[in-house]
């Protein structure tokens, strides 16, 4: 963040309130304006002003409240917003949330500092996604289709393996079929040092740190930082795009953990409360983090977005699962269900939803037959799960021949479409395969939603 330009200094702090204070007297304050703070002991602190009324400012404080007082703090308003030094270099960098170096590394030399608020993308220049991003997990390659410059986000719960999920797709995920770099920026809010190790380690040990630029902020980090740290890798990720000409994929993870933090700052303002206490203005902050994902015409990069969160008590209708699914283009939904059976990644793939899938598949971005097999494959798995159910009221033996089969479909989708392995990187084609594999336990009469010349071109003829 850039404090080299000074202007006033104060020592007219009346209060102090978690991680605000507020400060009298203020003279040519403007919202958003980082504020240097010097702590009674001497110690310097960075701050933000989040709210001007006439002559007092309230001010939030990154590193916290510890220590300071209204008699010997001492403020400075720097007459700057904040912002971030990018570069190329960043890329394999580990930074804190808000944007400095944690690795043991180099400073990073800025080719450019940029306000970590962004510019708002003119709709009109967006670009429609739809180029293919190849994860190589199936249940989102095959059925809920990744694009580029799609936001599409992973809800899970407590307890569930996201992070095994998120370190997977920073892992694997790539752009078929383009020379163009790419690159992956994964922001942590609010994670423990326990997930920090092991995300790191997972990053060192794969070597996906060399394609990777991490934000970290850890649970016991200020709540106020946490706000700072998408905006931080957001800003890095718009200029490794759309300067650079790389297609970026942000990983953002935990959501909720951010939105708690807005809670508390709104909290310390006094502010009058929304749904379940988060504040009223939640759906348009989020819209500002989601909104900078995205293609712009005539620039080569992209901003694809996967923000991950951890829904309340398991449900979807909570205010932050429910706001981000406004504003995003579907969703990947983990399921309790599937990993207490054991199952890896467990993907419930009946909510779950890629509103741009159709954009990104098809002859010459994956192949032909995606659209018919992922639609049968759908139906297919929804009769059996819900056959499952009648099973448990009615017994198997009252099934006829044909729900039967359907049932161990069912069976069969979960062991071997939607379980893999850790390491696992299936091709798209691959995926496509294991679905005609599978469809082939079926009555060739069932296959409805498959174009008949796809059912003879890549049905499996070895039981016929």
């Amino acid at each position: 963040m850039n404090t080299n330009i000074k202007t006033r200094e104060y020592t007219t702090v009346s209060e102090v309130a978690g991680p605000l204070m507020v400060v009298e007297g203020v003279e040519g304050v403007s919202y958003n304006e980082i504020v240097e703070i010097q702590t009674p002991n001497g110690e310097q602190r960075s701050g933000q002003v989040l709210e001007v009324n006439k002559d007092v400012a309230v001010v939030q404080v990154f590193e916290g409240t510890t220590d300071l007082n209204t008699k010997d703090t001492k403020t400075r308003f720097t007459g700057q917003t904040a912002k971030i030094g990018v570069s190329k270099d960043m890329i394999g960098r580990i930074f804190n949330g808000i944007g400095a170096p944690i690795d043991g590394g180099p400073e990073i030399i800025a080719e450019k500092e940029l306000d970590i608020n962004g510019s708002p993308m003119n709709p009109v220049s967006r670009e429609f996604p739809e180029e293919f991003i190849q994860t190589g997990i199936s249940t989102i390659d095959g059925m809920n289709t990744l694009v580029r410059g799609q936001k599409l986000p992973i809800f899970s719960g407590s307890g569930l393996p996201h992070n095994d999920f998120a370190a997977q797709i920073t892992r694997q995920a790539k752009v078929l079929g383009d020379d163009s770099d790419f690159v992956v920026i994964f922001a942590a809010m609010g994670i423990t040092h326990e997930e920090a190790n092991f995300f790191m380690n997972d990053f060192e040990r794969t070597g996906a740190i060399e394609n990777v630029t991490v934000f970290m902020n850890l649970a016991d980090d200020p709540a106020v930082e946490r706000i700072m740290t998408p905006k931080m890798a957001l800003t890095a990720a718009e200029y490794f795009a759309f300067e650079l000409d790389m297609q970026v994929l942000v990983i953002l993870t935990d959501m909720t953990n951010y939105c708690e933090a807005l809670r508390e700052v709104s909290a310390a303002r006094d502010e009058v409360p929304g749904r379940r206490g988060y504040p009223g203005y939640m759906y348009t902050d989020l819209a500002t983090i989601y909104e900078r994902a995205g293609r712009i015409d005539g620039k080569k990069g992209s901003i694809t977005q996967m923000p991950i969160l951890v829904m309340p008590q398991d449900d979807i209708t909570h205010p932050i699962p429910d706001l981000t699914g406004y504003i995003t283009e579907g969703q990947i939904v983990l399921s309790r269900d599937l990993f207490r059976k054991g199952i890896y990644p467990p993907v419930n793939v009946l909510p779950s939803l890629s509103r741009l899938m159709s954009g990104g598949i098809g002859e010459g971005k994956t192949r032909d037959d995606h659209s018919g097999v992922s639609d049968q494959l759908y139906s297919a798995y929804a009769e059996g799960r819900d056959l499952r159910d009648l099973v448990a009221v009615v017994g198997e033996e009252a099934l006829t021949e044909r729900d039967q089969k359907f049932l161990r479909f069912a069976e069969a989708f979960e062991e071997k479409f939607i379980t893999q392995h850790k390491d696992e990187d299936r091709t798209i084609f691959e995926t496509l395969d294991i679905g005609w594999d599978l469809l082939k336990t079926l009555p060739k009469s069932e296959l409805k939603r498959v174009k008949e010349e796809f059912i003879e071109k890549y049905l499996p003829k070895d039981d016929e």
